[in-house]
């Protein structure tokens, strides 16, 4: 067995990018400042977006997107169970009530056609999950949208560098809210971003991440600054810290490298894995897609695997491979069970996934090597001799 822990994420730091952080340190400005907006034009370009505003994580912006269009009691959002908790907690804390649709078993994304069954006169937005970095199809979720004068905030996540026939998730639509967490295509450290063509949006968001103060506080510190200033509404505490945009400065020229390597692991992932009965692999849409391969998620087969996903799990870890769950269904939780009244059985697609998903190693620095020991070490544990 080889004794090194191989984890299912590693983000990728350059030298460069540590001696930013090094610099922003020396330089005495650390917190929301110069490395912050300069960090935001970049994104701007990148996205192809009029508006983004960079916030201390991906959570905080769905809160803050969400807050911005003046939820009131009883309105609904439509949302999937197949997400991270992040995306029903924002909801609710906006004062929303998640209305969840299943997901096509196929992509594991939101199934439009089921969205469209669900609205009525309370909904007010849809929410959908770009899973994984794989694109929503998002032409007919606008078109339902359009139709009944919704709003659309994608969770987009996973997918910074996603592109849905051949635009860049970002550069179109409504709204869309990025994770920079270590384990995503490009980090912070924590942090996230929301890209808008929504100016009365930007600007609510950019007011509501600081304590509600009308204007940049960060300029009240420097020479040409006045310490004088009004808050026009209860703000939150969610800025990003110009230590972090340290970080993003250098990641963001680095993101279509570490696509271009997330997409060779993926690609050798579904070869390699064609055959197996043990796992059901991720699918593949016919819309013309770039999918930036945030996870890498196959199916557990039970029947075929002889063992659970837990028991797959605990048998990786137990051979120095790390593996991650992305995820158990959302509505299942305790909480949106309680408050909610959902149950099992509801969204059978999502629940057969979520019941099985796992995330296999997949970040840039990962060698072929390392990618082989993956594979020859699943192969054993399912019997199937030397792959």
């Amino acid at each position: 067995m080889n004794d090194e822990f191989l984890p299912f994420a590693r983000p990728s730091i350059s030298q460069e990018a540590i001696a930013e952080v090094v610099a922003c340190l020396e330089s005495g400005w650390i917190t929301t400042g110069p490395r912050v907006k300069r960090f935001e034009e970049d994104l701007k370009v990148y996205l192809r977006a009029p508006h983004c505003v960079l916030l201390s994580s991906a959570t905080a912006g769905l809160h803050l997107a969400l807050l911005a269009l003046g939820l009131r009691d009883g309105d609904e959002v439509i949302t999937t169970p197949l997400t991270f908790a992040a995306t029903l907690n924002a909801i609710v804390l906006a004062g929303g009530r998640p209305v969840l649709v299943d997901v096509d078993p196929h992509t594991f994304n939101m199934d439009v056609a089921a969205a469209a069954a669900t609205i009525t006169a309370r909904t007010r937005a849809i929410v959908p999950v770009h899973f994984a970095g794989l694109p929503v199809d998002l032409d007919p979720l606008y078109e339902l949208a359009h139709e009944h004068g919704l709003r659309v905030i994608e969770d987009a996540a996973h997918a910074i560098g996603t592109e849905y026939k051949g635009r860049r998730i970002g550069s179109f639509g409504d709204t869309q809210v990025f994770s920079f967490h270590p384990n995503k295509n490009m980090t912070t450290g924590e942090g996230g971003c929301v890209a808008t063509r929504d100016e009365q949006l930007a600007r609510s968001i950019s007011v509501l991440r600081f304590h509600g103060i009308d204007r940049d506080a960060w300029n009240r510190f420097g020479k040409e600054g006045s310490q004088h200033y009004e808050v026009i509404a209860p703000g939150y505490k969610y800025n990003m810290m110009d230590i972090q945009a340290a970080l993003g400065l250098h990641q963001l020229p680095a993101l279509e490298g570490f696509i271009a390597r997330r997409s060779e692991l993926a690609e050798r992932y579904q070869h390699e894995l064609a055959e197996w009965r043990e796992l059901t692999r991720p699918g593949t849409p016919a819309y013309e897609h770039r999918h930036a391969w945030h996870l890498y998620t196959p199916l557990i087969n039970p029947e075929a695997a002889g063992m659970d996903r837990e028991g797959f799990m605990s048998a990786m870890k137990a051979r120095n491979i790390g593996t991650g769950l992305h995820y158990e269904c959302a509505h299942l939780y305790a909480y949106y069970r309680q408050r909610f009244g959902f149950q099992p059985g509801q969204f059978p697609h999502a629940e057969h996934i979520g019941e099985r998903i796992v995330s296999l190693p997949l970040f840039p620095s990962m060698s072929d090597a390392q990618q082989q020991r993956v594979i020859t070490t699943m192969a054993e544990l399912f019997g199937r001799g030397a792959t």
